[in-house]
């Protein structure tokens, strides 16, 4: 069987970094996931801070260079991305959203999307929805429903009665991104439901 590609994306500017330890984790899972269902995965990650001088090279010539070009062909036929930012200011890095705007434009239609991000205090975990998935569903990508957030308080914990700990978060959305990549997401429950004619609603109206 021919294997799924995979390819995480982190923007962490430090090494090591919390952004790429989180990246590490969600293709583990979402790798060990896909192989419990037969369908081996190939993993590849992108370091942006590596490719940070010629993103901004691409924004202002237009033209990739050769390990730029490598990381947008990867990212363009991946079966499933994992994207993580590090919070700067309340949203992500300018060097994440960077790389995404020298993408095509067609890159991620369709695409599987797992969005994750790291910061220093769980305030900024609304970065998830109020910006990283906003970004994706314009590149009309698949985000998957559950998006990963770890703040410094998160590792090595188990969550409480309200909110789960990060690894059940992980492992809950890798295998959303398992699933979308291999072509098993559930299907939505029909719902048979008797319809009424107009008429007969209007009449038991009139009636009562």
């Amino acid at each position: 069987m021919q294997p799924l590609y995979l390819v995480a994306v982190t923007a962490g500017m430090s090494q090591p970094s919390s952004t790429r330890l989180l990246a590490d984790r969600l293709t583990d899972a979402a790798q060990r996931q896909l192989a419990h269902t037969g369908r081996p995965a190939e993993v590849r990650v992108i370091e942006l801070r590596d490719l940070a001088t010629a993103i901004a090279q691409n924004m202002v010539t237009g033209f990739p260079s050769t390990a730029l070009r490598e990381a947008i062909e990867a990212v363009t036929r991946a079966d499933g991305l994992i994207a993580v930012t590090p919070v700067f200011t309340a949203s992500y890095s300018g060097l994440f959203k960077s790389f995404f705007d020298v993408l095509d434009n067609e890159a991620l239609v369709d695409k599987p999307v797992l969005i994750a991000a790291t910061g220093g205090t769980a305030r900024h975990s609304l970065v998830l929805d109020h910006a990283l998935r906003p970004l994706f569903s314009y590149l009309r990508a698949a985000v998957v429903p559950t998006g990963v957030y770890a703040a410094s308080e998160d590792w090595g914990t188990a969550g409480d009665d309200r909110t789960d700990g990060l690894a059940t978060r992980i492992e809950r959305a890798a295998g959303q991104l398992a699933r979308l990549a291999a072509g098993t997401a559930p299907q939505p429950r029909q719902k048979t439901e008797e319809v009424v004619p107009f008429a007969e609603q209007l009449a038991a109206i009139r009636g009562s």
